[in-house]
Order: C-alpha cells, then sequence, then structure tokens
C-alpha cells in the first residue's frame, strides 16, 4: 500500500493551516480573520444533514470550520477536492515563452481580410511543427478564414498581437468543413454541439483518425485510447492504494523496469520498444469497472445510496467507463512510482489498476493574444450546432490559452479527452452561445481562470439553449476560478463528473443545465463551489448541499429555488456541507484554489 496525505511533502497540516490563516488575515483590511460557527466537529466529516450556518460579513472575513478540517487532510478530505496542481505545468502562473520561428505573412496570410489566410496560417504552423515547436506570429489585424487551424504539433504556439489587436474571422462551419457529425449515441443530434473548434489542439494522427471517421460517418469515440478505445496497451499494472497517494506500486518487478520508454509517446497498441519508465513519461491510469459497477460507486463517494442506485440502464454512463487519468511520471524507484498529482480515486484489484500507453499526446502548445469571430449567424436550435465553435484542446495536456476572446460561437472553449490544460483570461461574447466552455469526455485536472461569459447581443431565438461553464463524462478535478458570468449556469450534463471544483465566481443564473437520462448522476463525489456570488438569486447548480453526495457549499449569498429545479439522484443522507450561507464574499481563504496552489508551491518539487 502507498503512503498518502502529506508525509514526506515537506508541508505539515499544522503549516497548512497556519498558511490559511494568515491567507485569510492577508486578503482583509483589519484584523485577524476569526472563524464561523459550524455544525461539524473539528476534524470530522461533519454531520449527515449538516445544516446551514448563516453569517454576516465581518471586516476579516471568515475562515469556515471545513477549512480547517481540511488542512488536516487535504488529500483525503471527504467534501473537497484537492485541486492545487491543476493545469499547465502544474498550474504556472505564466505559460513558457517559445521563440519565434515563422510570421504568418511570410506564408501569404493577408491582414486585411481580404482573402482566406487559413491555408497560410496552417502552413506556418506546420512549419514550425516539422522545426520542433515554437512561436508562430500573427500580427494586428484582421485574418479571413475559409478554413479552420489546427494545431498538430507539439511546443506550438499561435500567438497574435493581442485580443484587441488580432483578429481571426471564420466565414465557415466544421459542418461545411468536414461534414455532418452524428452522435454515436444515436438520434438526430449533431456532435457539433458539444465537440470541435475552428481553432483545434489536437495531435495530428488523432486529428487526421478522428475527421476520417467523421467523414466516413462512423462516430468516434474522441478519447485517449482511439475511435474505438483499442489504441493502448499496459504499461505494469499496480497494487492497491488509496485516493490521495503521490505513489503507486508496481504489481510485478519485472512491469517496472520493461516497459515502453517515453511511454506518452506510445501510440497505437504493441508499439515497440523497450527501456524504463522515467521521470517525464506521461502515461495513462487505467481502472476498469466490475459487474457491480463500484468504480461508479466509488466516484459517487460509496456508501449505500450509490449502492442502492440503479446503474445498469444507464448505458450511456457506462460507456466512458473504463476511467482514464493522464499523468507524468515524477520519480521512478524500483517499483515504486510517483506521480505528478495525487491518486484522483482508489486503486482496488476489482478494478484492474494499471498505467497504459495512450495516443501520442499534444503537448506544450498553446495559442495567446487573439480574438476568433464567427461570422454572425442565428444560433440553432438545441443540439443542432452547425459548427461555428471556438477553441478547443482534444487529447491535449500542459496546453493552454491566453488573451483569447471567442465571438459570435456556438460554442465558445472546448477540453474534451484533455487534462492539465489552463484558460487565462479568456471570453465568449456575441450573439449566444450553447456551450461558452464545455468540459468532457474525461477532461481532467484544468484550470479555466479570469474567464467572462458576456450577455448575448441578439435576444435567443426560440427552441436554443444557454448552458455556461459544462462538466459532464467523468471529468474530474476541474477549476472555474476568478469568473464573471454575465449569463449562464454551472451546467452539469450528468454523466457523473466528480471531485471538480467552482470558486471565487460572480454569476447571473439564468442558464439550464443539460443531460440524458441514460447518462446518470448530475454529480459524483466532492464538488466544491466556494464563495460564489449569484446576482439574482436563483438557487439551480449553485446551491448543492440538496443535489451532490459529499458536497461544499461554502460562501454562497441566499438564493431561491426556482424554474429548473432537480432533486438528488441518491437517497439518503447524502454528507454534504452548506457554510457561511447568507454571506456575500465573506469567506476567507477567498480563492480556494489560490490557496491550495500556494501550499502546493511552497511545498517544493520533492516528494
Amino acid at each position: 500500500m502507498s503512503d498518502s496525505g502529506d508525509r514526506g511533502t515537506g508541508l505539515t497540516r499544522r503549516a497548512l493551516l497556519g498558511g490559511a490563516t494568515a491567507v485569510a488575515a492577508l486578503t482583509v483590511t483589519g484584523g485577524p480573520a476569526t472563524a464561523a460557527p459550524t455544525t461539524a466537529a473539528p476534524g470530522t466529516a461533519g454531520p449527515a444533514t449538516a445544516g446551514p450556518v448563516t453569517a454576516g460579513r465581518t471586516s476579516a472575513g471568515q475562515v469556515p470550520g471545513i477549512w480547517r478540517e481540511y488542512a488536516r487532510t487535504p488529500y483525503t478530505h471527504p467534501q473537497i477536492p484537492y485541486v492545487g496542481r491543476a493545469g499547465q505545468r502544474a498550474g504556472a502562473r505564466r505559460p513558457p515563452r517559445r521563440p519565434v520561428v515563422a510570421d504568418v505573412r511570410a506564408y501569404g496570410a493577408t491582414a486585411d481580410g481580404s482573402a482566406d489566410s487559413a491555408p497560410a496560417i496552417n502552413r506556418a504552423v506546420a512549419a514550425a511543427g516539422r522545426a520542433g515547436g515554437g512561436t508562430v506570429l500573427v500580427p494586428p489585424g484582421t485574418y479571413r478564414l475559409d478554413g479552420l487551424i489546427h494545431i498538430g504539433h507539439s511546443n506550438v504556439v499561435l500567438r497574435g498581437a493581442g485580443s484587441a489587436r488580432t483578429t481571426l474571422r471564420a466565414t465557415r462551419s466544421l459542418t461545411e468543413l468536414i461534414g455532418t457529425y452524428g452522435s454515436r449515441y444515436g438520434g438526430d443530434k449533431s456532435s457539433w454541439s458539444w465537440a470541435g473548434g475552428l481553432v483545434w489542439l489536437c495531435p495530428a494522427d488523432r486529428f487526421t483518425s478522428l475527421t476520417d471517421a467523421i467523414r466516413a460517418r462512423e462516430w468516434p469515440f474522441e478519447g485517449w485510447t482511439g475511435n474505438r478505445r483499442d489504441e493502448w496497451r499496459t504499461l505494469t499494472t499496480l497494487e492497491p492504494a488509496r485516493r490521495g497517494s503521490w505513489t503507486v506500486t508496481a504489481a510485478d518487478t519485472a512491469d517496472a523496469v520493461t516497459v515502453t520508454g517515453a511511454a506518452g509517446a506510445a501510440g497505437a497498441a504493441g508499439a515497440a520498444g523497450a527501456g524504463r519508465l522515467a521521470p517525464g513519461d506521461l502515461v495513462l491510469l487505467r481502472l476498469a469497472d466490475d459487474a457491480d459497477h463500484t468504480l461508479l460507486q466509488h466516484m459517487a463517494g460509496d456508501g449505500p445510496g450509490p449502492r442502492a442506485y440503479h446503474w445498469d440502464d444507464k448505458t450511456k454512463l457506462t460507456s466512458y467507463v473504463p476511467y482514464e487519468w493522464p499523468v507524468r511520471i515524477t520519480r521512478v524507484r524500483g517499483r515504486r512510482i510517483t506521480l505528478e498529482r495525487p491518486l484522483p480515486l482508489d486503486l482496488r484489484p476489482e478494478w484492474d489498476p494499471r498505467l497504459t500507453t495512450h495516443v501520442a499526446a499534444l503537448t506544450g502548445s498553446g495559442v495567446e493574444g487573439l480574438t476568433l469571430e464567427a461570422v454572425e449567424t442565428p444560433q440553432q436550435p438545441h443540439l443542432l450546432d452547425k459548427g461555428y465553435n471556438g477553441v478547443t484542446f482534444q487529447c491535449a495536456y500542459d496546453c493552454w490559452a491566453e488573451d483569447v476572446v471567442v465571438r459570435h460561437a456556438d460554442n465558445g472553449f472546448g477540453l474534451v479527452a484533455a487534462s492539465a490544460c489552463t484558460l487565462r483570461d479568456t471570453r465568449v461574447a456575441g450573439r449566444g452561445s450553447h456551450h461558452p466552455y464545455f468540459c468532457r469526455e474525461g477532461s481532467h485536472d484544468n484550470l479555466v481562470d479570469r474567464f467572462t461569459i458576456e450577455r448575448r447581443t441578439t435576444p435567443a431565438p426560440a427552441g436554443t439553449q444557454l448552458h455556461g461553464i459544462n462538466v459532464e463524462g467523468l471529468s474530474s478535478y476541474n477549476v472555474w476560478s476568478r469568473g464573471d458570468m454575465r449569463a449562464g449556469t454551472f451546467d452539469s450534463h450528468r454523466g457523473l463528473p466528480f471531485a471538480n471544483v467552482r470558486t471565487d465566481i460572480t454569476v447571473t443564473n439564468d442558464g439550464r443545465h443539460g443531460g440524458d437520462a441514460s447518462a446518470g448522476p448530475l454529480f459524483g463525489a466532492r464538488f466544491t463551489h466556494w464563495n460564489i456570488r449569484v446576482t439574482n438569486g436563483r438557487a439551480g447548480l449553485m446551491r448543492i448541499d440538496g443535489l451532490a453526495p459529499y458536497s461544499a457549499t461554502v460562501g454562497i449569498n441566499e438564493v431561491t429555488e426556482f424554474d429548473q429545479i432537480d432533486v438528488p439522484d441518491f437517497d439518503g443522507p447524502l454528507h454534504s456541507r452548506l457554510e457561511l450561507y447568507g454571506t456575500a464574499d465573506a469567506v476567507r481563504p477567498r480563492n480556494l484554489y489560490d490557496a491550495q496552489h500556494l501550499y502546493d508551491a511552497q511545498r517544493g518539487p520533492a516528494r
């Protein structure tokens, strides 16, 4: 069994709690932070039906009891997930600066919008890829795109002169460029309603296989193991371990020393080559489910409620299993393998835990300093989008978007089987979007920071939907932070997303969530809403203590149910927590991700 908790990390529980109090004091003017009363005894998970704790705002803010509990068990707390390493390069404040290797004008792009510049920009991007990476400059101006922009090689950055100075104006939809994209689950839905981008960051081979399948009307799986989820092979099976462990143990010595080197670059199943797992390798943790669906129960927090839930007819949900979690290796010592992030779930023998290969990943690539504006067309009826989509990351790890605006899009920013990516200083604007931000198909450990969803500039046509910040499909440990949501909601499209955080967000809660009944529960365990300011007082999907098992709603103003009202998916006690209810911006630490990331940085790299 691997070690769990904070042993050997250089971060003590006392230091974490002390740091929390210091942060609370530093973020306000006035005296030291004071703790709010709590319904739970210190050090416990809290009662099954913890009631609201209402407190007024003080000049110093208030440190809730649940934060003090979390400080004692930062990697295994029952309600609050550890997300301190979410985002590109474990939450780096700035992306790497790649040397300039190309200017799109040298490849034929024109900055006056008079001609199609997509081929020229793609030639410049491809040349940067062949050179091993670098920055492709898009100087100030407006560039017409009659095709999509594809970034398919690692370490390539597409950089404009700033979102106010460089505009890519897209004239055609993904339906026109690639073809109709039906749903693998049947019906007449368009998968362009939740997939693909007019700037699409996806490994070259994976992009080709996806678009070839779409053109052949063979609707693919979209993740890390190919269109049929068969492009992987085992690197090593693993011994049991607990959620929160940073180190896993290969089940057999031979597995640890006779595996594919540079595992993250290994593609199809059966790829040749021998070597050792090494620091820096990107691998997949793969967990299968058993006949009783105990893995899905575990994602929902275990216990009698998940055990009594009827999983067998949730065919869309069960199609998402196995759970695939990309992670880098930081150290190998014999059979012990240390990971970049702590385990998201237990490793139990009945789930056949193993590390595997995957399709070649896109890493170290980004989009910066530009506006992507689609030609303005009416928003389509729900689930029939044509694919005027913005920026999408797919099978991408350690990638980013920064200072990017998407305007007049069907769907704004997408994370599809993407992990450890950062979207920072991004904005969705214009005529209104179906999904301003979508996070699906097993996307994990992503950070969406300083984001804005503007009010739509034209009235919504009949039959359309607005969701907001979407998460679904077993996606886990993602963070939405410092948001200004002038429209939309905290959308879960079912599919049992778990352990996700929304923190320090102002929201006019006027959207609706989606989700097919066959996709199962709205929430798994350890969802946390922390410091949420709801401007219109609508409760739906904001206050989740009555919906989400083992969840935490902390520091939210008073809200009232109306319009779309949900009921919990699980019977019995939810073991959820509600603290500092009825406050506005009073909780300290103010931003849950910042607080966790700060302590992670103080801890240092050694483990």
